[in-house]
């Protein structure tokens, strides 16, 4: 939350297409680091949400990412 008590970003919802599926949040700032790691197995449902902290997500393995923006899938299929 922002210090107006306002959400700081977008959610986006991660949902393993198969076992093993890893979500890694990265930092903002002058030099990335990996933050956070989730692991998901198939059918697990993770939802994140983009914050003054977290500036991009890495997501491994089949996946499919769904955000205010539309749908994509990871991985191979």
């Amino acid at each position: 939350m922002a210090e107006n008590g306002q959400p700081v970003g977008e959610y986006i919802a991660v949902k393993a297409l198969e076992n093993g599926v890893t979500v890694t949040g990265v930092t903002r700032g002058a030099e990335n680091k990996f933050l956070h790691t989730e692991k998901l197995e198939e059918g697990e449902v993770w939802i994140a949400q983009f914050t003054e902290h977290i500036s991009a997500m890495k997501i491994r393995g089949r996946a499919r990412v769904i955000t205010a923006h539309g749908e994509i899938e990871s991985g191979k299929n």
